[in-house]
């Protein structure tokens, strides 16, 4: 009789380990709706404090013992290091993949020749995504001394004029802040918010939609501390959106260190000006695409289970975490399976989304493309995108 796992070892392997064992634990996560039947095996009743899930799943996993076990030897010793190694390569190769850009749809080339070495079906699905592009970007403090100033621009932000645009300084830490103050104190001027972090879900709001904040108030652009709560002279770019009908004024962050200082001299009352140029350009939108990798299910006209992660990165980073971990992960599951020969009841798809930074846009596109069945297509969706830690 096959040894069974534990109960502390399948709450283990269910939780975060390391980044050669993600793959394994996203096949885990997806094991109890691709595989067979419920076989009744004991679980002890201290299973209740460890995990929370309900009695006929745990009964469902514990009889998954035996093929967890070869997974799991496979993937810590035949596999081991393959996740990391494969993506270290694709990064080095593609470097940053912006929608819009033509080092991101090589990389899709790249990947669907990759599944389809791989033993999948590979294919893409058409997609619109976004345009937009950096140019040159600057900022000078002119006052109280002057000092450059790093920026970098937020996606989708507009350019400023030829020019630049220089103005006055208005620093606050929070959108309540910004709105006690009259209109007169904020028109004309360039609005800096210096928020204080308390956790990307909650602060990211001023970099979404602190563009239009300000501009409600009459400014001429926003300057916004890099969403991140640690820094070294980093500057952190990330998606913002225009709010409709309200004017659209150019967008930037600074770093975690500028905006502090900036926010002191505005509380000791020194008058700030700051020249700011920004050369960026929305180009429109453009044609990409989702990657698509599956292995079929045992059971035909099943319905599929879609592990996925986004390919698309921002254009000053390699997206090495942001998603590259965790579209590797993904698609690296439904590799080692097929590699260790097993065919799953259901069909697993990986997706590689496109244009995920600046809004789902190719999420969007698949949603669109495959709502009308969508309740007996699918069973279950998994996109790994916080960091590599977690599905």
């Amino acid at each position: 009789m096959s040894r069974m796992l534990s109960e502390h070892q399948l709450c283990f392997i269910i939780s975060r380990v390391r980044m050669s064992f993600k793959a394994t634990c996203l096949l885990l996560s997806v094991l109890s709706s691709v595989l067979g039947n419920v076989l009744d095996n004991r679980v002890d009743d201290f299973w209740s404090e460890l995990c929370s899930l309900p009695p006929g799943l745990r009964r469902e996993i514990q009889s998954y013992g035996p093929i967890v076990e070869k997974i799991i030897e496979k993937t810590t010793k035949d596999f081991k290091g393959e996740t990391w190694r494969s993506l270290s390569e694709f990064v080095d190769k593609f470097g940053p993949r912006m929608s819009g850009s033509q080092s991101l749809e090589d990389s899709i080339d790249y990947m669907v020749d990759q599944m389809s070495k791989a033993g999948l079906d590979a294919y893409t699905e058409e997609a619109t995504v976004p345009n937009w592009k950096r140019g040159f970007e600057a900022a000078t403090i002119i006052s109280p001394r002057k000092t450059n100033l790093p920026i970098l621009g937020l996606g989708s932000s507009v350019g400023t004029v030829a020019e630049g645009i220089k103005g006055d300084v208005v620093v606050v830490e929070t959108f309540d802040e910004l709105e006690a103050l009259p209109d007169s104190a904020v028109t004309g001027k360039i609005v800096v918010f210096a928020q204080k972090w308390e956790s990307y879900g909650k602060t990211v709001k001023y970099r979404s939609s602190g563009s239009s904040v300000a501009a409600k108030k009459g400014a001429v652009a926003v300057l916004i501390r890099s969403v991140t709560p640690f820094s070294l002279g980093t500057l952190h770019t990330g998606d913002q959106d225009y709010e409709e009908g309200v004017n659209k004024i150019p967008a930037a962050a600074i770093t975690v260190e500028d905006a502090m200082m900036l926010l002191r001299m505005f509380r000791r009352g020194e008058k700030i000006v700051i020249h700011i140029c920004m050369d960026d350009k929305d180009l429109g939108l453009t044609k990409s695409r989702n990657t698509i990798g599956e292995l079929k299910g045992r059971k035909k006209d099943s319905s599929v289970v879609v592990v996925s992660g986004h390919l698309d990165s921002w254009d000053v980073g390699v997206g090495a975490m942001d998603d590259g971990g965790g579209t590797f992960i993904s698609w690296n599951a439904v590799k080692f399976l097929k590699a260790m020969g097993l065919q799953p009841r259901r069909t697993i798809r990986a997706i590689l989304w496109t244009g995920e930074e600046q809004g789902y846009w190719g999420a969007r596109s698949y949603q669109a493309n495959h709502s009308r069945n969508e309740i007996e297509e699918f069973n279950f969706f998994i996109e790994s995108d916080i960091g590599t830690f977690m599905p």
